[in-house]
Parts: structure tokens; sequence; C-alpha cells
């Protein structure tokens, strides 16, 4: 496998992001030895929180939670998925699978023992980190669940459709307008060019570019199966589970119905919508501080 690394260069001076870097190595199935970088904030001892980010953004994506959980006392991690942010990027499409995906960040939670964790996710953040809580549910205290889920071969939207068709048609994929694209704030010059710093150009977005295509929304999709089976786990996890979508993202529009409906934890919750965008960490990162704060003095 070949695997890309975006220069530190990239990531100087970004608006924002006071946070040191943290790397931990993974080893692939295949021998293949790659770098992912976390966000460890917040004393060790406090109560800690992990931060799921998606399609095609990174931790940079939850800086103003990051810094509000710490200065509630609570320690905080954020890792950047393969394939974004400041870890390493396998250069082929074929190298990223959902499968892979979990495996990875499986090894990274594994090898970091991370324990008692409140876990927050969206996007992709929850296609994977709902499944590591499958695989691991002695390891979480609670989730918050926002704009994400795990689909088990259904649930294609029009606007899922329209995504998919974009991030496979244009000729050049403008990370920084997606995101700003789906927030209802207009993200800053400043802020469009962080999400833009991973990838120096097309070949570093390969990542970026499968991801879409690995959404099981089919039950022709690879991971189906998983999926199932991880819902099987997730029907009998009864911590707090808190669901926190937004009022203005077509493509998970309703998804949170059917977590309250199946997943026992989420029964009697203070369940929210909030008022933001797909990647409603850019439009409302203080409601959420407030959720997790709350999820954790009562759980």
């Amino acid at each position: 496998m070949q695997v890309l690394r975006t220069p530190d260069s990239r990531f100087e001076g970004l608006a924002e992001w006071p946070f040191a870097p943290q790397y931990h190595t993974l080893t692939d199935a295949d021998g293949t030895q790659m770098r992912l970088h976390y966000v460890d904030e917040g004393p060790r001892d406090g109560a800690p929180v992990l931060l799921m980010h998606g399609e095609p953004s990174w931790a940079y994506l939850y800086r103003h939670v990051i810094s509000g959980l710490v200065a509630r006392g609570h320690r905080v991690i954020a890792p950047d998925l393969i394939g974004f942010g400041r870890s390493d990027k396998p250069a082929s499409r074929t190298d990223y699978t959902y499968e892979r995906h979990v495996a990875w960040m499986s090894q990274w939670l594994t090898a970091l023992d991370l324990k008692d964790l409140r876990l927050f996710c969206q996007d992709w953040g929850g296609l994977i980190g709902l499944r590591l809580v499958a695989a691991f549910p002695e390891r979480f205290a609670g989730l918050v669940i926002a704009n994400t889920g795990m689909p088990v071969g259904t649930g294609m939207s029009d606007a899922f459709k329209a995504w998919l068709d974009f991030s496979q048609n244009v000729p050049i994929m403008p990370i920084g307008m997606i995101v700003n694209g789906g927030t209802t704030r207009n993200l800053s010059a400043s802020e469009v060019a962080a999400y833009d710093a991973p990838f120096p150009d097309e070949t570093f977005k390969e990542g970026a570019r499968q991801f879409p295509t690995l959404v099981p929304m089919t039950p022709e999709h690879g991971s189906v199966a998983e999926n199932i089976a991880a819902w099987t786990v997730l029907e009998r996890f009864d911590k707090p589970v808190v669901t926190a979508f937004s009022d203005n993202d077509p493509v998970s529009k309703g998804g949170d119905l059917p977590i309250q409906a199946r997943i026992p934890g989420a029964k009697g919750q203070p369940h929210v919508t909030l008022s933001g965008g797909h990647f409603l960490q850019e439009d409302c990162p203080n409601d959420i501080v407030e959720i997790l704060d709350a999820l954790i003095r009562r759980s």
C-alpha cells in the first residue's frame, strides 16, 4: 500500500487551532504502517470524551467543542480518520473500505486503552464510531449521535444521491467549500483554508472521494451484514444515548427516530434538535458542549 503524508507545514498557523498533535502508528493487515493523528487535551483524570468526525472534514471541525469541554474539566480525544486531517492517506481508492476503517480505529482505540468514553459522532464518525461501540460496548459510558446513522442496505435519499453524484464527478474536489456548503453560517476564508490544508493536491483526496461510495445504502454494498450484526449489539446498549440531529440537514433528516426507537439507552433521554446544517459542529458548538457536559454529569 502506498501511503501519502501531508507536510506538517500545511498545518502551521491555522485559525483557532492551538492543539498539539499526537500520533499513533497503526499496522494494516497487509503490514503497512500508517500514522494516525489525534488531539488529546484536558486533564488525564477528566471524564474522557471521544469526538469522531466524518467526510470530508477532520478534527478541526471540533475545535470549539474541544476548548469548551476542556474548560469544563473534561479530557477530549479527537482523532483524524485515516485519509483525513494530519493522518496518513493511502494513495489508492481501493485501499479504503468500511471494514478497514473500522479495523484501523479499533486498533487505535484499544492501543490507547480508552475507557469510560462519552462518544459524539457525526457523518462517517457515526458509521465508524457506532461500530466501535458495538465491538467494545464496555468502553463506552454514553453516546451523543448527530446527523449520522449505520445503514443496512436501505435509505438512499435524493440528497444523498446528489452528494454521491457530485463527489464522484467533480474534477477538483473543493473540500473547504463542501464543508462551508454544509453549514448554515458562512465560514471565513481562514476556516475554509483549514479544511483544505490536509490535501495539497487531488492525489491526497482518494479517501474523500471513496467514502460516499462506501455508505451501505443498497443490499449490494459491502458491510451490510456487519452493520446488521452491530445493530444487534446496539439494541442491547442501555447506557445513556442522546440524539442531537440538526434542523437543516437533508441527508440525515429523520435518522434520529430509529436510533431513539431501537437503542434501549435512548429511552427517556433529553433528545434535541439543534439549529444548524450537516456540519452542526460549526453552527452550534456551544450547544454540543452543553449536551456532552450534561451527559457526563448524569452518567
